[in-house]
């Protein structure tokens, strides 16, 4: 096949909307409402509808939503925040910036979802919050880790970093935590044109203060109440998402034709897949298999012109940056043996039916 297949491709999406995001932009521009502004607040209420929120409030990474979260709870130096070894490393940059320690824990084997049974191990008196990731895109198990957090009084957080439209138990995700942490890097499944974030919660006050960590500390303008940060979404970046919201569904839906197809078409005992309970409607921001020798898989998939992706090659407990919190490997073995066999598939929306053949047929021949 002379064709390339890539993990992601944007350029298909971006060219369908090109028009639409232009005379979007040409609006911001006319307004010069750069910095939040009509733009972002437009999304903001588009979006909290489309999660089902009484509240959105847009940021300028997913990073910054995740900070914001920990520091909206009054969480700080002295607390520890559990997380699941197996995620982006954004998830503990979050507890980390505000001087507070994460606490690793391991995934499920199957799901690779963090795993509601080891968390009340790495419970101590430090602990104030659970941040659960919807991993790929699938939600993880919200039932049994709020049982958790209502039993030892802690918060619990989504990190929806990957999964926009997707649902647990027929009710979208966003809606369960104290509140939920979205990312809008291109790559994600809402993208903006350009780096963005946001938050969604149902609590008034949680509301009102992240308006104000976002803004310098700001309810009026130039009186400080408390040290805040220079966190707003860019106007240009809230009118791209406006509009790519609206085709979000008919997208994320062919994400899930192509995963249905990759479950039911690809059969090679040499793969493992995400396992997906019952009432886990994940959109599959990525599709990730494991195999036992990832990098021979990997080769003879470059060789056949398809380029899987690695989400993601070392887990957090172990990167460089944790070394002074004194894990070691063995601590989360199913993270790590994730870690060291995953590979994700071509997952976007643009896929053709014949390219999408092609992976399946390669696959199989594996």
């Amino acid at each position: 096949m002379e064709k390339k297949i890539p993990c992601l491709d944007l350029k298909g999406q971006h060219q369908q909307i090109k028009q639409e995001v232009f005379e979007a932009f040409e609006k911001v521009y006319e307004n010069t409402a750069f910095s939040g502004g009509p733009f972002v607040e437009a999304f903001e209420k588009k979006f909290a509808e489309f999660c089902g929120t009484q509240y959105a409030i847009g940021v300028d990474n997913g990073t910054s939503a995740l900070q914001l979260a920990m520091l909206a709870l009054g969480i700080g130096a002295g607390d520890e925040v559990i997380i699941p070894a197996n995620t982006f490393i954004a998830t503990a940059w979050g507890v980390s910036y505000t001087g507070a320690t994460p606490v690793f824990v391991d995934n499920d084997p199957d799901t690779w979802e963090i795993d509601p049974a080891k968390i009340e191990a790495a419970i101590t008196p430090k602990t104030k919050a659970v941040i659960g990731v919807h991993l790929y895109g699938q939600p993880f198990d919200i039932d049994a880790v709020q049982a958790i957090c209502k039993k030892h009084n802690l918060f619990m957080i989504e990190d929806a970093a990957q999964a926009q439209g997707a649902q647990y138990k027929g009710k979208p995700i966003g809606s369960f935590g104290e509140m939920a942490c979205f990312s809008f890097y291109p790559g994600k499944n809402l993208g903006a044109c350009g780096e963005a974030g946001g938050l969604t919660t149902n609590n008034e006050a949680y509301y009102k203060h992240l308006l104000s960590l976002r803004n310098h500390g700001m309810t009026v303008r130039y009186y400080h109440d408390e040290v805040g940060f220079n966190m707003r979404m860019g106007g240009l970046e809230g009118a791209s998402l406006s509009i790519k919201l609206k085709y979000l569904p008919d997208w994320n839906k062919r994400r899930q034709e192509i995963a249905k197809r990759y479950q039911e078409e690809i059969k090679n005992d040499k793969l493992k897949m995400q396992a997906r309970p019952a009432g886990h409607c994940s959109v599959y921001h990525l599709f990730v298999v494991t195999t036992a020798d990832r990098d021979h898989l990997m080769k003879y998939l470059n060789e056949k012109n398809i380029f899987p992706g690695l989400h993601y090659p070392v887990p957090c407990h172990l990167q460089k940056a944790y070394t002074h919190l004194g894990y070691k490997e063995g601590d989360c073995p199913n993270a790590e043996y994730l870690a060291a066999h995953c590979l994700s598939l071509p997952m976007y929306a643009e896929l053709t039916d014949a390219d999408v053949d092609y992976v399946i047929d390669v696959l199989n021949k594996y």
